[in-house]
């Protein structure tokens, strides 16, 4: 059957790239896509949150699956938009993505079914935040309620911040309506851990864990970003970690869900803290994380094609995930600058040399076509992935590839995977 992916980003290559290995795959198309996904799929220039028009495209070209990549369009209905036409598509409903949508729905639902997560507090006028804020420890968490790229999180150390943050959030609308509503929470210590899985409303499988690096800095300094860097598997996720949380947060999450009336299929992604009381749940999204799905799906053994079309028709139950005895590391290369200020445009060199290579590759999050050149067109440019027969093997691999690449204002961190030499 022909695949209609949606995004533009890291993620949506490793999709791509994935899907392309699917025996089930015939033409794979992209909207937007960028200069990496042209290598697998036809970039159609349709944004993510034109549903007619992706609609009417699918249509069109009768595309037998519709894989949606971005939390944004998820959170607008995009898939209600497709499956209102009869079409099939992975991904949850709107009413089920809210648990990405919404930190303060999200955090009401952990606490009205017992899921373990931090203490806190939702607040829709910034005096009231600022009147509680005055009676709590700090550290403390602050949340913009709605969707801000990943970036919407502040942490702060003292009161005068804390309150310089509710400004920043609700009063100043840095991250636009996302700050209508904010959650403020006690802050939690300990390893953090992201675990991706495959739900159908009622079953959850998860996949293997990995770790992401938000800071833009290295020794995790300077301004949150979408995520610099990430290994797979995570060495602290042990056995015991994963049947807490089998127990407690999955499949508590799904029938949650299901009991509110917003049966979730797709892909949930818990963020986990673990913490000295335990694992609990930093935050949901309802989807692949970026750069997580870049050094999960490398490690899949499953058809993904198939796994996802269970999902959709309720057989989840039939399937068992596996993945490679390894581990996989990501480096982001990123645009000097990120995330605030930095150019683009400059010619990327060196892509070649990813081709012919086994357990390397090279995922585009902001590239684009400039004639037959491919240029820089975002703040997290490219994510080099190379596996290694353990962390430490294939972060020597990664680290390595990234010299591979140049362009004008090339940025990394140099400590993706620092934690390996904790465990």
């Amino acid at each position: 059957m022909d695949i209609l992916i949606v995004g533009s980003g890291g993620r949506e290559h490793a999709i791509a790239w994935a899907a392309a290995k699917s025996p089930k795959a015939d033409k794979i198309y992209c909207a937007p896509g960028n200069a990496g996904i042209a290598e697998f799929a036809e970039c159609v220039d349709i944004k993510a949150m034109e549903f007619d028009k992706l609609v009417a495209f699918a249509k069109e070209k009768q595309i037998g699956l519709t894989i949606i990549g971005m939390d944004d369009p998820l959170v607008g209905g995009v898939v209600d938009a497709f499956e209102a036409e009869g079409l099939r598509v992975f991904g949850p409903r709107k009413n089920a993505a809210i648990i990405e949508g919404s930190k303060a729905f999200s955090k009401d639902l952990m606490k009205k079914y017992n899921i373990p997560t931090a203490s806190y507090e939702n607040f829709t006028d910034p005096e009231q935040a600022l009147v509680y804020l005055e009676n709590v420890k700090m550290p403390i968490v602050l949340k913009a309620d709605g969707l801000a790229l990943g970036k919407g999180v502040l942490i702060c150390e003292t009161l005068e911040e804390a309150k310089a943050g509710v400004k920043t959030l609700m009063l100043d609308k840095q991250f636009g309506d996302a700050g209508n509503e904010i959650v403020i929470e006690e802050f939690m210590t300990g390893r953090e851990v992201s675990v991706l899985a495959f739900c159908d409303g009622k079953t959850i499988r998860c996949m293997t864990s990995a770790q992401d690096h938000k800071r833009a800095k290295d020794g995790d300094k300077g301004l949150n970003t979408g995520g610099m860097g990430t290994f797979s598997p995570s060495p602290f996720y042990t056995k015991e970690v994963e049947e807490f949380c089998e127990k407690y947060v999955y499949q508590p999450t799904m029938d949650a869900m299901a009991s509110e009336g917003r049966p979730f299929t797709g892909i949930l992604f818990t963020g986990l803290m673990l913490t000295e009381d335990g694992p609990k749940v930093l935050e949901y999204n309802a989807r692949f994380g970026d750069p997580e799905a870049q050094v999960v799906l490398p490690r899949m053994k499953n058809d993904m094609i198939e796994v996802m079309e269970a999902c959709i028709d309720g057989k989840l139950s039939d399937v068992t995930l596996e993945f490679e005895e390894n581990a996989a590391v990501c480096v982001v290369l990123a645009s000097d600058g990120y995330p605030e200020k930095y150019e683009k445009g400059f010619e990327i060199k060196g892509l070649d040399k990813f081709k012919d290579q086994d357990d390397y590759y090279v995922f585009h999050a902001g590239t684009k076509f400039d004639g037959d050149k491919i240029v820089t067109n975002g703040g997290r440019v490219l994510g080099v992935v190379a596996k290694g027969g353990d962390l430490k093997a294939a972060r020597k691999n990664a680290y390595e590839a990234t010299e591979w690449i140049d362009f004008a204002n090339k940025y990394k961190r140099n400590d993706i995977g620092k934690a390996i030499d904790e465990a």
